[in-house]
């Protein structure tokens, strides 16, 4: 299942179709209030509330009273004199009935709701409103923003002045397109998305360049097992990577394709190369003739990590794409030499911005990207924080998980096998890229919780890969 991506005004537009039909504004936030205290009542407390005028500042008022009924300390602190709040804000003022002047000195201990403005917000954070986020985002505490971080644009994804550094952000409704782009993705925190009762045909009217992909989607992707498989059945892998210099990235990719699943995988090395490494890897010197013998009962393949950029490489990477037509990824230095004009196997395509420049041969935007992978029928990861998968007559894919200590050496050659061990077990290029991405990222973020985002690196990834297995099992 996914979420269609909107703007700050087509999430407004399609309230107001609700709004015409006859629901309740206020309907709507007692339900949004409702459902942020329930998602933030686990963490117990206490709560520092940061109540802003507009209807934001209603949805923490409300969410501050139903956690004072569930039990919790709460204190709830307004930025502006009453008369300026918004008439639905002052009714939750009257409900909540304890609010108290901001006091940044308060901030010592728990947690911090901030509902400080909403979706509207555009321009620079200043006067009261810096204030509070500043001293918010100094006080080391959590911080849970109520639909957006504040200070973030929603639409554009711009911050000019500060904004919350959240821990998480509670998205009411559908997710906002600001969260996605670098500035926003900086302030976001991990993203929970919210029900506040806006009903699914009003949701499926949405205008969207983009959707996002729900954790609840991933369990009807993963790959059938039977009991009486054998390793063949369960997915065998061609990879042709690695040179003397860069042998690390074949052994990578290769070890991340069997703990995604893969039954045997064979690397194909420069023939001057020799390895040590995983004992479960297979490994062989390059050869044409003996990867055309394996590919005939293989299921896929991966070409690009490690191997180099000569010229001998460019040939022997056209060949191998041109003959073996398998299911492919391609990465790396595959993705180097490779030129639109080459017949491709079904494929998944990895490039960072950097890569998808050189392939684009201009700047990177959705639409362009989406123009070449619709040229060129594939299906492309364009890796990044976060990353996007796009397939031919697809919106693209947003997986909105991920550490920022997956920003290291070999992380890329991981995502390669993970990928890879997908396909090999039967799912399509689209299917794979999106469990294998979210497969990949949540690896990361389990490695980073043992070991921080400072001193994980690409090994650690694979050794978590079960653990993200465990999450969607």
């Amino acid at each position: 299942m996914t979420l269609p991506i909107v703007t700050a005004d087509e999430m407004r537009r399609l309230e107001q179709l609700a709004y015409d039909a006859g629901i309740s504004e206020q309907a709507f936030m007692e339900n949004a209030g409702t459902a942020i205290a329930k998602a933030v009542a686990p963490f117990k407390g206490p709560f520092h509330v940061l109540v802003g005028k507009g209807n934001n500042g209603g949805d923490a008022l409300m969410a501050a009273s139903v956690l004072r009924d569930m039990g919790c300390k709460v204190r709830a602190y307004m930025l502006y004199p009453l008369e300026e709040c918004s008439p639905l804000c002052k009714k939750m003022t009257a409900r909540f009935g304890k609010a108290e002047p901001f006091k940044a000195a308060e901030l010592k201990e728990g947690y911090i709701l901030a509902g400080l403005v909403g979706t509207g917000f555009k321009g620079k954070a200043e006067g009261l409103l810096a204030e509070a986020i500043t001293a918010a985002n100094q006080s080391g505490l959590p911080i849970f923003a109520i639909d957006i971080p504040a200070g973030l644009n929603a639409s554009t994804g711009r911050v000019e002045g500060v904004a919350i550094n959240a821990f998480q952000t509670l998205s009411l409704g559908l997710p906002k397109g600001g969260f996605f782009e670098p500035d926003g993705w900086n302030h976001l925190g991990r993203l929970i998305n919210l029900d506040f009762g806006l009903e699914p045909k009003y949701l499926q009217q949405a205008k969207c360049d983009a959707h996002l992909l729900l954790d609840s989607a991933l369990h009807a992707l993963l790959p059938p097992k039977k009991r009486t498989r054998h390793k063949y059945e369960a997915g065998y892998v061609l990879a042709v990577a690695g040179s003397p210099t860069m042998p690390g990235a074949a052994l990578l990719s290769c070890l991340a394709a069997l703990r995604s699943g893969a039954g045997i995988v064979r690397l194909f090395h420069s023939e001057e190369l020799a390895l040590s490494g995983p004992y479960e890897v297979i490994q062989e010197p390059f050869s044409m003739k003996r990867l055309a013998e394996e590919a005939k009962r293989a299921k896929a393949l991966l070409i690009g990590p490690g191997l180099g950029r000569t010229p001998e490489k460019e040939k022997e990477i056209k060949e191998v794409l041109a003959t073996i037509q398998l299911p492919t990824v391609i990465d790396a230095d595959a993705l180097y030499f490779l030129c639109p004009d080459w017949r491709l196997p079904p494929a998944i395509l990895t490039p960072h911005v950097g890569e998808m420049q050189r392939l684009l041969g201009k700047e990177v935007s959705a639409q362009a990207v989406q123009d070449y992978v619709d040229k060129l029928q594939v299906t492309l990861v364009l890796k990044g924080a976060p990353s996007r998968i796009f397939h031919p007559g697809k919106k693209n894919l947003v997986i909105a998980r991920g550490d920022p200590g997956m920003a290291t050496a070999g992380s890329g050659d991981v995502l390669t096998g993970v990928l890879a061990a997908l396909l090999a077990q039967g799912l399509t290029p689209y299917d794979a890229a999106t469990l294998g991405v979210w497969l990949h990222a949540v690896a990361g973020e389990r490695a980073a919780r043992v070991k921080t985002s400072r001193g994980m690196i690409a090994s650690d990834i694979i050794d978590h890969l079960a653990d993200a297995y465990k999450e969607i099992l």
